[in-house]
């Protein structure tokens, strides 16, 4: 899959098939859209694209009141890659974009930067400056251009309208079990391994840190984790995803990552944390399979370690229990 930032690429300047939208997840509804949109650009011979905005508009005209973030940027085009896109165009929201009229929006994007052939848009499709452009402006003017407009209507699992909106619903109430089920796998967030305080090493509970660049994740709390990419064989674990209240209340979002078991063994003897050293600048990918609680402030450090040691129990609790998948719903309602 091909990425591109803007439109002025002289690759893109070829017929194609097109969806647009944020894809914020890249959910069961979204992975349906682009099987058509697959489907219909190998009918037509056309290259299948798909267009995205970042930011969302909606963090543009309100950062405070956006939507939480399901998915990083990062995320969304693994996701995107692995539905069998051929080409992204990443557009940056701007005043520029923010102000361009629906039929400016269609003329110079559409039709000149991107020679659409097939367009397809989801039910409530809207775009141009004050949302002022709908699915049947859009599809009047293919009628008048040449090139094709289709809609999908609602995706629905078990009676669910499947949505970004339902995912971050799922997310938000700690149900993770709903939100794999919207998205057809487990919620993960992906991202390179950084350097944090070491505080984890003094508690004795060394952690991987990975940064979540956006100010308001959808899930927030402690969870039950598997974290992929740090060795052939994914590692379990628990984690912190939010803003570390007992240790700083800097807003910083940050997933930290305690392996229950290291994957990666010391480089000599006598150096136990080298291991965790050689993760660094490592991409990670962690799928977050249940939660345990919200984030707590303790009292200090003392009853932090107690909390991250009962915390480490319920999750080897939780992965013996998958093992007799009869007592995973009573542990759950333990947990």
């Amino acid at each position: 899959m091909r990425v591109f930032r803007g439109f002025h690429h002289p690759e893109l300047a070829r017929p194609c098939a097109l969806t647009i939208g944020n894809f914020d997840g890249v959910h069961r509804g979204h992975q349906a859209m682009l099987a058509l949109l697959k489907n219909e650009a190998q009918h037509r011979g056309l290259p299948s694209r798909v267009m995205i905005f970042e930011p969302h508009p909606r963090e543009y005209f309100s950062p405070g009141t956006a939507p939480a973030r399901i998915s990083t940027l990062r995320d969304k085009l693994t996701e995107l890659s692995r539905c069998g896109v051929d080409e992204v165009v990443v557009l940056p929201f701007n005043q520029s974009l923010a102000s361009q009229s629906a039929q400016g929006f269609i003329d110079d994007v559409l039709l000149r930067g991107l020679q659409v052939r097939y367009v397809l848009v989801g039910d409530d499709f809207q775009f141009g400056a004050k949302r002022a452009g709908d699915y049947a402006m859009l599809d009047a003017a293919g009628e008048a251009a040449g090139f094709d407009v289709a809609r999908m209507n609602s995706y629905e699992v078990r009676g669910v309208r499947v949505s970004s909106s339902a995912v971050r619903d799922a997310l938000a109430a700690g149900r993770m079990d709903l939100a794999a089920s919207l998205l057809g796998r487990p919620y993960s967030i992906s991202g390179h391994v950084v350097h944090g305080r070491k505080l984890g090493r003094e508690l004795g509970f060394r952690t991987l840190n990975i940064e979540f660049r956006h100010h308001r994740p959808a899930a927030s709390g402690i969870f039950v984790v598997r974290t992929h990419g740090l060795g052939p064989a994914p590692v379990d674990g628990v984690a912190s995803l939010g803003v570390r209240p007992t240790v700083e209340d800097a807003g910083r979002v940050l997933l930290e990552v305690h392996c229950l078991t290291w994957p990666i063994p010391a480089r000599a003897e006598g150096e136990p944390q080298a291991g965790l050293d050689i993760a660094y600048g490592k991409i990670v990918r962690v799928e977050l399979l249940t939660k345990l609680h919200d984030e707590l402030k303790y009292e200090g450090l003392d009853a932090l370690k107690i909390g991250i040691a009962k915390d480490c129990d319920d999750a080897r609790a939780f992965f013996a229990a998958l093992s007799a998948p009869h007592s995973l719903q009573s542990l759950r309602e333990r947990i």
